[in-house]
């Protein structure tokens, strides 16, 4: 017997403007919405699919009152696969993001950034051939 990781859940003030941005991110879609609520994927989840095989999680956005106010333990770690990293900095900034400084610090491969709403997640390096 075992659980499957399904959905990564995201509290926000704006879901659907959050979910715009990560949907331009990772090339999402909105499966899902409800009031104070949307969820993106890369696909449109059965339970079939979901009991057969481990599949990619969804992003779900949560409407919360409160804003955010530390450091998020739990962060994604994206990775550009038809542009350089420097190039994928410069696109995300143009969505919204913006580069941030968890005391990572200067010689890093990898670049900190912040989703509109302040969380962070990583650029990697690219994919792209």
């Amino acid at each position: 017997m075992a659980s499957r990781f399904t959905e990564l859940a995201v509290d926000c003030h704006d879901p659907e403007g959050l979910a715009a941005f990560w949907c331009e991110v990772l090339d999402f879609e909105v499966i899902d919405r409800s009031e104070g609520k949307v969820e993106i994927g890369s696909w449109v989840p059965t339970v079939e699919d979901v009991r057969a095989r481990q599949m990619p999680p969804t992003l779900v956005f949560i409407q919360v009152p409160e804003s955010k106010a530390v450091k998020n333990r739990l962060h994604l770690d994206v990775s550009p696969i038809d542009d350089s990293t420097e190039g994928e900095v410069s696109r995300l900034l143009g969505l919204g993001a913006t580069k941030v400084d968890v005391g990572q610090g200067a010689d890093r491969n990898w670049v900190v950034m912040a989703d509109p709403e302040g969380n962070e997640f990583c650029l990697l390096r690219t994919l792209a051939p």
